[in-house]
């Protein structure tokens, strides 16, 4: 099992291929804030919510300095799909390897319908714009997740 991220960590810097297999790396976010957040996989019911409920709010949390970057273990090619069904505007990045994922204690283990299971952990972490980690959220609900983390934010 991973180790959990705490609020005051260094953020592990990272370079993955986005929807376009662009490489996007977290070092390009240097003086933003960036919410980072980790779902199981594109196109399925509850990452197609949250990924539509951080594209509903993108201005609000661009216009406050935060950008978004979604990870999960999908192929450029699926999240391209993903972002064109759902008409998403958030970066969407791909870890297949599950480095990152791993790295950000956002792969492990996790219950799900009651059994004891290995996969990704729904999590988000807040970087500030030196890097270092304001928030550490896991095992997050998909719903209501955004409005929360506005919230939290005072946003």
């Amino acid at each position: 099992m991973s180790e959990r991220l705490q609020p005051g960590d260094t953020a592990p810097d990272f370079t993955l291929p986005d929807a376009d297999g662009t490489e996007v790396s977290l070092s390009s976010y240097k003086g933003r804030k960036v919410i980072v957040y980790f779902y199981p996989a594109a196109l399925t019911p509850g990452c197609t919510k949250q990924a539509c409920d951080f594209t509903d709010n993108l201005e609000l949390l661009a216009g406050a300095g935060y950008d978004v970057v979604g990870v999960s273990p999908d192929k450029p090619e699926k999240l391209a799909k993903f972002r064109e069904q759902e008409d998403l505007k958030v970066t969407l990045v791909g870890d297949p390897s599950k480095e990152v994922l791993t790295a950000y204690g956002a792969f492990g283990e996790k219950k799900l319908y009651g059994k004891t299971v290995t996969g990704v952990i729904r999590s988000t972490i807040v970087v500030d714009e030196d890097g270092k980690v304001e928030r550490a959220l896991y095992n997050v609900k998909a719903t209501g997740h955004v409005a929360k983390i506005i919230k939290d934010l005072d946003l």
